[in-house]
Order: C-alpha cells, then sequence, then structure tokens
C-alpha cells in the first residue's frame, strides 16, 4: 500500500523521525509507524554511530527478517542480501524515490548507491512495496532509503576513519545554508575509501560523491534534486564450493603472482570489477489547490561497469556460430600460436530515464490517488576478448578495449552481444478511507503494469533470431486495514500482489558455440513472470517507554523463476531460465525496542521465524524431476535473531550488536547446506564539547565481527540437488555443484569527525 511513507513522498513531515536526540526508540532503530503493512526503520541516529561508509545492506541486518551478508568489512565489494528469504533480486530498492535494481536482472550493488552520513532512514517493508513504487521486480518487498535534507545554516562536516587491512576513508560534506533570501538551500558531499583484500591480493577502492538541492516555498511546495556519483575499482573475491570451502576455507584465492611462461587466468589482475554510475532524482511536491497535490518524481540511472575473467582460447578453430573460424588478435594469429590467454570482462552500459507522477485529491476522510509511471531502458551487454600484457599479467584495457580477437571474416568475437530496450507503463489508483476520528482506516487500489522488452542478439545462428521481443502485462490489487484501538495500540491487515519479469537474458543465446547444439546459454521465451501473492496481520504497541510490533504473514508463489543446468540426450551441458513451480510460506516477524532505561541504555530485539516449502517436484535438467515437493526452500533461515543494545548520555556512546542467522539450504531437495551462525559488533565513542568553530568533535572505535569467525555466509544460487539421487521417473540425476560467498572478517576501524 502506499501508507504514509511512499518511497516518491518529498514532503519533510512525511519523512518525520519521531524521537529526539538520543532517545529514540531502540537506538534510533525503530520510529512511529501507522502503515497498514509490516515496515521497519533505521535512522541516522543509529547509522551514525556504525563503521563510517557501510553499505545499506550492512545498515539493515538487525532488522527482522532481514539477512545480507559482505565479502568485505567496508562492504566496497558488494554484498548479499535475503528478506524472509527471497533474494535482492526480489527485492524492490529505490533512493530518493528511483529505482536502484539493474533493469536487466534486478541484481543490487549496495557499495554504488549512497554514503552512510547522508542517509536520513531506511525503511524496509517485508512483505509488499507500496504501490507507487518504481519496480518490475519486487515481488518479496522494498528497501527505500531517505538522504538527508540541506541545513537552513552554513555548516560541514568531516570525518576520517582507518582501519586493518589497512583501510583508509575520509568523508567531507558542506552545506550552503539558504542562499540570500531565498528558499534554496544545498549540501556537497564528496568520500574516498581503500581497503586492501583482506583475502587474496588487491585491493578496494571508491570514489563516491553527492549533493541534495531543496527549494520549499508556501504551504507543501517542494522542488527537490539529488545527484549522486560513484566511481569504483575492487579485486574481486572468488566464491567457494562446500567440497573447495572445506579443504581450503579463507585461502581459497586468486593469485598473487604471474608467470609469464606459463600464464593463469587465476591471476588477480584479472579478475576486476571496476564500474562507474550517475544517478539523478528530482523528487517534487505541489500544492495545488487546498485539497489537490501533485508529487513529480524524475529520474536518470547511468552505468558503465564489468566484472573481469580471462580464458584460454584457440585460435585456430574458434565458433562464430555454426562457422568454425580461424582467429588474430594483435601480432598473434592461427599461424604463430594456438592457444593464448585472453582478457574477458562482462560490459554492461545501461541508460534508464523514468518518472513517477501522482496526484492526490484530499476530501475529508478520503484521499484518493492516481499515477503514472514510465520508463525507458537501454543495456548494451558485450563480452570482448581482449590481449594480456604478457609482462604484467593485467589487461591492456580493463573494459576489453584496445586489439581484441578478430575472426577471419572480419567479425570481433564476444561470448555475448546483446541490447535490449525496456519499456515500462504503469497506472496505479489508491483510495483510503479515514473513520471514526482516523481509528479506522480502510485502503484499497490497483496498480496495472504493461511491460515491453525489444532485444537485438548480434551473435549469429541464435535460436530466436536477432531480433526478440518480451510482453507482459498484469494487474495487481492491493487492500489493507489498520484500527487504531488506542493512542498505544493498533492492529493492521493487508494483503497485495506483486509480480517480477524475467530477466532479459532469457531472451538471448550466449556463450561458447557447439556445432549441432547451440550456445552454452539458451534463450526461452516461453518463461512467464513470477507472481507473490502475501498477507501479513500484525499488532503495534507504541507507548511512552517500549515499542513493539508481532507480523504473521503468508506468502505464495507462482512461476518462481530460477536457472537451470540441462543435459540433453547426447551429454551436451547448457542453462537456460525456467519458472520451477510454485512455493508458500508461513512465518512470523517480532521487533521490540524502548526509549533509554536504566543508566541511558536502549536495547532492541528481533526475531522470525518461517516456514517456506516448495510447491513443486523441481526439473533436474535431464528430463527428469528430482523430490522437492515439500522440501524446506533454498536461501531461507528457518530461524532469525537480531539484539543491539544502545548506551548513550550525550557524550559518551557504546552499542554492542549480535546476529544469529540459522542454517540454509542450497539443493531443493535439502541435501546440502551452510551451517547456521553468531556474529557479534561493538561501537564506542566519546563526543567532546565544542572547541571554538568544532561542533561536537567525536573520536569512536567500531569493531565487526569480534570473534573473527570465518563462515559461509550466503549461498549465492540454488540447485536442484547436491548430490546424487533418483529422480521422480527413476533416472539417477548426478549432483550439481553451487557456490557460496566467505563472509568478512573481524575487521577494526577508528574514526574522527568534526562538525562546523
Amino acid at each position: 500500500m502506499m501508507g504514509a511513507t511512499a518511497p516518491t513522498d518529498t514532503r519533510s513531515e512525511v519523512l518525520e523521525v519521531h524521537g529526539q536526540r538520543h532517545t529514540a526508540v531502540g537506538g534510533g532503530m525503530m520510529v512511529h509507524e501507522d502503515a497498514a503493512k509490516s515496515r521497519s526503520t533505521v535512522t541516522s541516529e543509529f547509522i551514525e554511530k556504525q563503521t563510517p561508509g557501510l553499505n545499506p545492506m550492512q545498515l539493515i541486518q538487525y532488522l527482522p527478517g532481514v539477512n545480507t551478508s559482505s565479502v568485505d568489512p567496508l562492504g566496497i565489494n558488494g554484498g548479499q542480501m535475503t528478506m524472509r528469504g527471497l533474494n535482492q533480486t526480489q527485492i524492490g530498492f529505490t533512493l530518493e524515490g528511483f529505482p536502484i535494481n539493474d533493469i536487466g536482472n534486478y541484481a543490487v550493488y549496495p557499495q554504488e548507491i549512497v554514503d552512510s552520513e547522508n542517509l536520513r532512514m531506511i525503511n524496509v517493508e517485508q512483505g509488499s512495496a507500496d504501490l507507487d513504487s518504481p519496480h518490475i521486480s519486487a515481488t518479496g518487498g522494498a528497501v527505500d532509503m531517505y538522504l538527508i535534507d540541506p541545513t537552513d545554516r552554513f555548516g560541514a562536516h568531516l570525518d576520517g576513519t582507518y582501519g586493518n587491512y589497512d583501510s583508509k576513508r575520509i568523508f567531507a560534506r558542506v552545506n550552503t545554508g539558504l542562499i540570500g533570501r531565498s528558499h534554496l538551500k544545498g549540501f556537497m558531499s564528496f568520500s574516498y575509501a581503500d581497503e586492501h583484500s583482506w583475502r587474496g591480493p588487491g585491493n578496494q577502492t571508491k570514489f563516491h560523491g553527492e549533493t541534495k538541492w531543496v527549494n520549499a516555498w508556501g504551504d507543501g511546495n517542494v522542488i527537490s534534486f539529488s545527484l549522486i556519483g560513484n566511481q569504483s575499482e575492487s579485486i574481486l573475491f572468488p566464491t567457494s564450493t562446500l567440497a573447495t570451502w572445506k579443504s581450503l576455507g579463507i585461502h581459497n584465492t586468486y593469485s598473487d603472482t604471474w608467470n609469464p611462461k606459463s600464464p593463469s587466468g587465476n591471476y588477480y589482475k584479472l579478475h576486476r570489477n571496476p564500474f562507474t554510475n550517475i544517478y539523478a532524482s528530482a523528487p517534487s511536491t505541489f500544492t495545488l489547490t487546498d485539497n489537490l497535490t501533485l508529487t513529480e518524481t524524475p529520474y536518470f540511472w547511468y552505468g558503465n561497469g564489468n566484472g573481469g575473467g580471462a580464458y584460454n582460447e584457440s585460435l585456430k578453430s574458434q565458433q562464430y556460430g555454426a562457422q568454425s573460424l580461424s582467429a588474430s588478435i594483435g601480432p598473434y594469429n592461427a599461424s604463430n600460436t594456438s592457444s593464448l590467454l585472453l582478457y574477458n570482462p562482462s560490459n554492461t552500459q545501461t541508460y534508464r530515464p523514468g518518472s513517477v507522477t501522482k496526484l492526490s485529491l484530499h476530501t475529508g476522510i478520503n484521499r484518493l490517488t492516481v499515477g503514472y509511471w514510465f520508463e525507458y531502458s537501454k543495456q548494451i551487454q558485450t563480452g570482448p576478448y581482449s590481449l594480456v600484457n604478457m609482462e604484467t599479467g593485467a589487461p591492456l584495457n580493463e573494459y576489453g578495449g584496445g586489439p581484441n580477437l578478430v575472426l577471419s571474416n572480419g567479425i570481433t568475437a564476444q561470448y555475448r552481444d546483446w541490447m535490449t530496450q525496456t519499456r515500462v507503463n504503469t497506472l496505479f489508483i489508491d483510495d483510503s478511507l479515514s473513520l471514526l476520528n482516523n481509528r479506522l482506516t480502510l485502503e484499497g487500489g490497483l496498480k496495472y503494469t504493461f511491460i515491453n522488452r525489444q532485444g537485438h542478439n548480434f551473435l549469429p545462428d541464435t535460436s530466436t533470431g536477432p531480433y526478440v521481443n518480451g510482453s507482459w502485462q498484469e494487474p495487481l490489487p492491493a487492500v489493507s486495514i489498520r484500527y487504531k484501538i488506542n493512542n498505544e495500540n493498533q492492529l493492521f491487515a493487508s494483503s497485495t500482489t506483486n509480480f517480477r519479469i524475467p530477466q532479459n537474458t532469457s531472451l538471448f543465446d550466449s556463450g561458447a558455440y557447439k556445432k549441432g547444439q547451440g550456445y552454452a546459454t539458451k534463450a526461452n521465451l516461453n518463461v512467464k513472470p513470477e507472481i507473490s501473492i502475501s498477507e501479513e496481520f500484525g499488532w503495534r504497541y507504541q507507548g511512552p517507554l517500549v515499542s513493539s510490533t508481532i507480523t504473521y504473514f503468508h506468502y505464495n508463489f507462482t512461476n518462481r523463476l530460477y536457472s537451470q543446468t540441462v543435459i540433453d540426450p547426447t551429454g551436451y551441458t547448457y542453462s537456460r531460465s525456467i519458472n520451477g513451480g510454485g512455493s508458500h510460506a508461513d512465518g512470523v516477524d517480532f521487533e521490540i525496542g524502548t526509549r533509554p532505561i536504566l543508566y541511558h541504555l536502549r536495547p532492541y530485539f528481533s526475531a522470525e521465524y518461517v516456514n517456506a516449502r516448495t510447491d513443486s517436484n523441481v526439473g533436474a535438467g535431464n528430463g527428469d524431476y528430482v523430490f522437492s515437493k515439500g522440501k524446506f526452500a533454498p536461501q531461507t533461515p528457518k530461524y532469525q535473531f537480531g539484539f543491539h543494545l544502545d548506551y548513550d548520555d550525550g557524550h559518551l556512546f557504546a552499542g554492542y550488536g549480535l546476529k544469529y542467522v540459522a542454517k540454509q539450504y542450497s539443493t531443493f531437495i535439502n541435501d546440502q547446506s551452510i551451517p547456521d551462525y553468531l556474529t557479534m559488533d561493538v561501537n564506542a565513542g566519546y563526543r567532546f564539547k565544542d572547541i571554538g568553530p568544532m561542533k561536537a568533535p567525536t573520536l569512536r572505535l567500531n569493531l565487526q565481527n569480534i570473534t573473527n569467525k570465518h563462515y559461509l555466509g550466503f549461498v549465492n544460487g540454488t540447485n536442484a540437488n547436491g548430490l546424487s539421487t533418483i529422480g521422480v521417473h527413476g533416472t539417477r540425476i548426478a549432483g550439481g555443484s553451487t557456490s557460496y560467498t566467505i563472509a568478512a572478517p573481524f575487521f577494526v576501524g577508528g574514526t574522527a569527525s568534526v562538525d562546523f
């Protein structure tokens, strides 16, 4: 439902965080909430005490239903997340009202989004996204982020951090204050971070800049503009299989040694992850009449980068579709070399403008909102082969430019080469009725989405031809009710429908080509959208000292989307996107927090129990199915607990956090899993009195994973089965291999900060 804090609402009172500094519930981990659905929030009071620069996924780890994992302490290399067992490609992310998920595969790269010092709050909606949320993949909830507003007075903030792994970060922000006699004000900020890889060679660096400008006048008129720029350069961490983890543990790394006489694709300089992003958004509100409000949120999303890799290529017998050709690159050709190590990055370039428009009519006890979301995106994805510097082992160009692999027919060879254009047209209407002096709120809405995808695959001899199209449309109803028993107690219930269209990769053949068999990844134009229906019923208590929420939830999925590995009768193996049947889950979320109790202490506790089950026997790829019906859903911990204790007397502050995550299956028949784990974090600091122009100079210490636990933190993908098994039709099905992410280790960082 759209509720009181929809992602495209901009007025300051909508985003109000209740509770004064040092007295907010749970140390800034709960706010006064009136939404008729589950929603949890962390605010700037909690965020500013954590390690500076943590990405948004790391900052919400204690909230109910949230399971996050980072591969490096500062989160510069990214992270993974599930919520109620649903992964990040099923969760819609927004910042200042614009979408963050990749438009093609719906992935989220949290290291690219925002500097933590500029975050005002993060709303986590565990069950469903709001009707005006600009998403085509949010079947499992939403995460909405909001920047702080510029201040009315001129000022600045500066902080610097140093920690182990030679990690360094500096952040600076300047507020202009109100400019002249106008209502215009803004801030500009910049940060730089660098850390050595904690396992293996290389390092991670990040340049990040943000600016926000606000002009408010009259009664509720606000024009806001935000611009975010990010440039990162990382060395990827290799994932692990269970066998690799048992044999190598955290020592599964890329090589730091280069031998020109025996070049290896495992060399770390060939596994880069450069990326540049620019995000712009202008969420603005206009009061047209006393009863009519217009909200407009135009945005633009640009991204360009890749994940690097390297392969040994034979120049004597290249396949270009069905044709067998020789190839050359730079000084090398089929006559002077048979095999050559080449750099092969997966380039992606995205252009994504869009806008969300809402018109709201307030007439006494009724509020009617109608809106329209339009987006047009173009995504160009290539996989060129280029030369490696044989003296240093580094690619001549990290984007695969320079000398490329050219076939004897004059065509440049690539393992993928396609363009996707996606047009989204979404209409939504929402009607809210407030009765009994606002004690009873009834709300109902409908979102109707039309999506068209046009793809051009430049590879030859594809199963679909060069031009492919996909179109989907879906009505998405939502209803909710909230009843305030009194000022402290309220009940709420909601039911919503969401869908996720297939990833753009389902439109295209790509990868290595085998004559008579086709490409290693095959298009599947018959994949249906994934549909989710979510129901929630909850009770909130929001008293003067204690706040708590308990929510029962149920969700049901049809046409679950996942990637399948297929072994055809000849033994040829390929992958494709398919619908994997249905699943359902029942569970309970709980959170409780207090304002300061004894000795300025503010505890917060969250818990989740979920019983998620697969409703179908999943295809194994050889024409048979595994016995997965009724099995526990993979990537889903049955239990999670989060605890955080905050102390703050205005000068001295400290915090202790604990997170427990139960085991997670990685296969649909539950024959492989990663163990449960428990991690703990600590922070402590002191705010000094003002010294001349320096306001509240502060020193603090942050410790993450204080027991230095080495563990597998995330299931990257799922397989039908991990061990050999007998299928539904009696055939023997070989075991598959699943990859896992190794979580970040112990980290200690010291920070000095000051305001002016």
